[in-house]
């Protein structure tokens, strides 16, 4: 039973967050412990108001690693190090694999058995997808294995653990926290910074206006573009990719922006997920810079213990394809995410052969307004090539995506889209790439903006922001969901 959508976007969490910072601050008198309770009990509150049912598998999870990680600490034979390690592994990804990818599978093999003539039916369940496990699974694998390594030792109190793995403001769409850099947060007595809590509430506000403004609106014509592709314009079909990009890279760092800023009103840091991805001159940076604590987690739990690129040829394409793949199939099951992970494993390999992917690490038109024609063209390129892959994320089925470009290819490219856009939605989409740009050498688009603008200029920056959130609001006051939250 879902009793209310603890959204970001939504009213009740309007209500939630600043009970939670009230009591945190002024009722725990600052006391460590007390605080964790709290952080602890709201964050099961927080994820209880989706399906308090799915919050039994969430603290399942959780005892199960903090049990697993510490008999792994205390085992001094190997075999059973082994088998505490594999036990945990094998539990989380074996839930995460049944509520995320059975029918994939079901389905899949179904299919394959009717084209070779064999006719069945397999069992096809309606499996609920548990909010959020993709990401706190992977909080979870990471400690264990980090345990297991020997990089850490194991936290012995239950409280602190339970809070790294389930913190709400990255519970159910990350960033993907490692024990390394949260644990210690969580244990250390924090202080109320005032600097820090005004950064946190700027971040805020900048992740309303990027989800809000631009990606809810975005949304409405992405929806209508790829919703019947069949007769769509080839000019109609290009404006309905550029802007799911648009969309996708909105609602997803807004979200990020918003738990960053939220965590800070606590005290507490997370690990930055995006750095201006759409900013990059090649493949290689914007993965450096989109979903930075996936695309991290996965070079250091998966790429690099394959070898990474220090191997031989055969096996350096097999290691960034797997990589990729594994990526693609972690956002969805569905083949359209796994060609999506193959076609960026493509794009990406020709750097990794010529020892290029760490060419572009300064951050484009370091120190300059304005970036050199070289620079524009490769963001332009990168850009291009990100916006084809995504199609495949968007559409429904590969077919669906393949007759999207075709049409995008066709004679009807050059023809005047059949969707109006107005004006101002476009001014705002240019405003917010003009500000993201200005401000692409901070952590967000408008950090630290009391050294860059007077008092007056800045407050009206912030009501004007303020003021445009309210007006592009749904009327209906039922929030739109982040993507990433079916992932």
């Amino acid at each position: 039973m879902v009793f209310i959508l603890m959204l970001f976007n939504s009213i009740h969490f309007l209500f939630f967050l600043p009970v939670v910072f009230i009591l945190y601050w002024f009722v725990t008198n600052q006391r460590l412990r007390l605080q964790n309770i709290l952080l602890l009990g709201s964050s099961y509150f927080f994820y209880a108001c989706w399906n308090w049912r799915f919050m039994l598998l969430l603290i399942f999870s959780t005892i199960l690693d903090y049990f697993t990680a510490i008999q792994i600490a205390r085992s001094e034979k190997r075999k059973f190090r082994l088998f505490w390690f594999w036990l945990s592994i094998s539990v989380n990804l074996g839930f995460l694999g049944f509520f995320k990818y059975y029918n994939f599978f079901a389905n899949s093999f179904s299919d394959f058995l009717t084209s070779v003539g064999l006719h069945t039916d397999m069992w096809a369940l309606q499996v609920i997808l548990p909010v959020g496990i993709s990401f706190y699974t992977f909080h979870g694998l990471s400690y264990v294995i980090d345990i297991y390594k020997k990089k850490i030792g194991p936290e012995k109190n239950f409280i602190d653990y339970a809070l790294f793995v389930c913190f709400f403001p990255l519970l159910v769409a990350g960033p993907i926290e490692r024990a390394t850099h949260l644990l210690p947060q969580i244990k250390s007595k924090r202080v109320f910074k005032r600097s820090q809590a005004i950064d946190g509430l700027r971040q805020i506000l900048w992740g309303f206006f990027k989800k809000i403004v631009i990606a809810d609106g975005c949304a409405v014509y992405v929806a209508s573009i790829f919703g019947d592709t069949s007769h769509n314009l080839g000019s109609t079909n290009l404006l309905g990719a550029v802007f799911f990009a648009v969309q996708i890279y909105c609602d997803f760092s807004g979200y990020s922006d918003i738990a960053l800023g939220v965590a800070k009103l606590f005290g507490i840091d997370l690990l930055r997920n995006f750095a201006f991805p759409y900013f990059s001159r090649d493949i290689a940076e914007f993965w450096r810079r989109w979903h930075i604590s996936l695309s991290s987690w996965f070079k250091d739990y998966l790429y690099i213990p394959l070898g990474g690129s220090k191997v031989g040829t055969a096996k350096k394409i097999r290691n960034v394809f797997l990589i990729f793949i594994v990526s693609g199939f972690w956002h969805g099951a569905n083949w359209t995410f796994i060609f999506w992970g193959m076609l960026n494993a493509l794009f990406i390999l020709p750097s990794i052969f010529f020892e290029r992917n760490r060419k572009n690490i300064e951050i484009a038109g370091q120190g300059k307004i304005f970036p050199s024609v070289r620079e524009f063209a490769s963001i332009l390129i990168t850009f291009a090539m990100t916006v084809f892959a995504w199609i495949f994320f968007r559409s429904a089925s590969m077919s669906g995506a393949f007759n999207f470009i075709s049409r995008i290819f066709s004679r009807s490219l050059f023809a005047e889209p059949a969707v109006v856009v107005q004006k101002y939605f476009l001014l705002y989409i240019f405003g917010f790439f003009l500000v993201e740009w200005l401000g692409r050498t901070e952590q967000f688009a408008i950090s630290n903006l009391n050294r860059k603008m007077p008092l007056i200029a800045r407050w009206g920056l912030y009501i004007s922001l303020i003021e445009i959130i309210i007006a592009s609001s749904p009327i209906s006051g039922v929030p739109q969901q982040f993507i990433y939250f079916q992932f």
